[in-house]
């Protein structure tokens, strides 16, 4: 179970490295400024979307709605390309780079092109689909307008408003801070965390559904998603942050799916990355806590409930007619959502997907249960 949705191990509530600091008890006037941006429908085109309609704060900042694509543009009629993940515990993540051993890690978005949070928060502003506005100087126009324009200024200068790349600059620098600094964008406070703390106990069902996540020949989530704290202490983020090819199907409710030559190849669209055509279909390893909260799977959001999700990587390879298309002849068009000559990137490798059509799941539908039961551990708020 090697990618379920956006470093191996994160900090139980002290952040570590350069990425992010520990959280305040009260936010600094940078991050303050940073939380009202995230919030304001009024640096949009159409004066409705805001950081947060995608990435709302009582959904562990994840749509809180079932769209496979969220809305957006000038309208808020026009799909998005991918679908929008938590952009919880992401103060961990780093730049994109190549291991030693080759493997992809890091960057922000599903194809890490972006090399961090302050970069991250730059492309919705401008993104047509999204908040839709024609450059930075328009953005800039309406953050003058802002009722809080004169703290802007307070805290960055009196003249940063004339100098739109600069305002740009600092904005994305306050929306970086508001995410390194409130402390519920990692708040390591599941049901999970109290388990690891010592406080309380996991029941049957859940202490199943943890051996089967760590089990390497049943559900080997473990693979990408590390569950053990670190040997410093720290809590597991249940992401590795790499990126896998999982051959998800192709989603009919993204309309420019109608087109069948259309294709979302992941990582090796990036225009940094010519000739790697061993990386079409490869989509960042999201975190999995906070991921029962979710309703869209996937950066295609093609599942929308966490047991379809969890059966597809079990049945992907035993049960191909489950999940595909059919061809004119009527057999089963496996990866579907690629072009066929990328279907030898697909992980069909590693347990669950070293399978095929007649042997039986690494997972029975009990076992998919308990695993689920042992995700929803994993939303923070938890309270004894």
């Amino acid at each position: 179970m090697t990618a379920l949705l956006l470093s191996a191990c994160g900090g139980g509530g002290e952040a570590r490295g350069d990425a992010a600091v520990p959280p305040a008890a009260t936010l600094s006037a940078q991050a303050a400024l940073g939380e009202k941006i995230f919030k304001d429908v009024s640096l949009s085109a159409s004066g409705r979307q805001s950081c947060a309609t995608c990435h709302s704060p009582d959904n562990a900042h994840s749509p809180a709605n079932a769209l496979a694509v969220q809305l957006g543009g000038a309208l808020m009629d026009r799909q998005g390309r991918r679908q929008a993940p938590s952009i919880n515990y992401l103060t961990f993540n780093r730049a994109f780079v190549f291991a030693s051993d080759g493997t992809p890690t890091g960057g922000f978005f599903w194809d890490g092109r972006a090399a961090s949070l302050a970069d991250q928060s730059r492309e919705p502003f401008l993104n047509p689909v999204e908040m839709a506005n024609p450059d930075v100087a328009a953005v800039v126009a309406k953050l003058a307008n802002a009722s809080y324009a004169s703290e802007f200024k307070t805290v960055f200068g009196a003249d940063i408003l004339s100098r739109p790349d600069d305002a740009m600059a600092r904005m994305q620098l306050a929306l970086s801070q508001y995410q390194q600094e409130d402390a519920d964008f990692r708040a390591f406070s599941s049901k999970y965390d109290e388990f690891l703390r010592g406080n309380v106990a996991l029941t049957d069902a859940e202490k199943r559904g943890l051996a089967l996540f760590n089990n390497p020949v049943k559900g080997n989530c473990i693979g990408c998603h590390p569950s053990a704290k670190g040997a410093d202490g720290s809590f597991p983020l249940f992401t590795d942050f790499t990126y896998d090819n999982l051959g998800v199907p192709r989603n009919a409710a993204i309309t420019a799916n109608a087109d069948a030559t259309y294709f979302d190849l992941g990582l090796c669209e990036r225009a940094d990355l010519p000739g790697r055509a061993d990386l079409c279909g490869a989509f960042k390893v999201p975190s999995l806590r906070n991921v029962a909260r979710r309703q869209a799977f996937f950066h295609n959001g093609r599942f929308g409930t966490l047991k379809d999700a969890v059966t597809f990587y079990v049945q992907r390879d035993t049960n191909p007619e489950k999940w595909y298309s059919k061809n004119a002849d009527g057999s089963v068009n496996k990866f579907d959502d690629l072009p066929r000559q990328y279907h030898a990137n697909v992980n069909t490798t590693e347990v669950p997907y070293n399978r095929g059509p007649g042997d039986a799941p690494a997972l029975t539908d009990a076992e998919i249960d308990d695993v689920i039961t042992f995700l929803q551990t994993l939303n923070d708020g938890y309270r004894r």
